[in-house]
């Protein structure tokens, strides 16, 4: 399994995602709104970004931070 493209810290368990960024949103993907669920994190469908939530179960600096 490769890991994602590109992931994205959020405070927020709803996120939206429109493949935009460093490239022209026209040439993107259609937004969609993604939910965060238990294990802290959702990936887009579309650009395979991922969205992890801050302080949440998936976040690699929060579980630094704690030990």
């Amino acid at each position: 399994m490769l890991p994602p493209p590109e992931t994205i810290r959020v405070k927020t368990v709803r996120v939206a995602c429109d493949g935009g960024g460093e490239i022209e949103p026209a040439l993107g993907h259609p937004r969609v709104y993604l939910h965060i669920d238990d294990n802290g994190y959702v990936d887009c469908g579309y650009c395979d970004r991922r969205f992890v939530l801050e302080g949440g179960p998936a976040d690699s600096d929060a579980a630094g931070a704690a030990h």
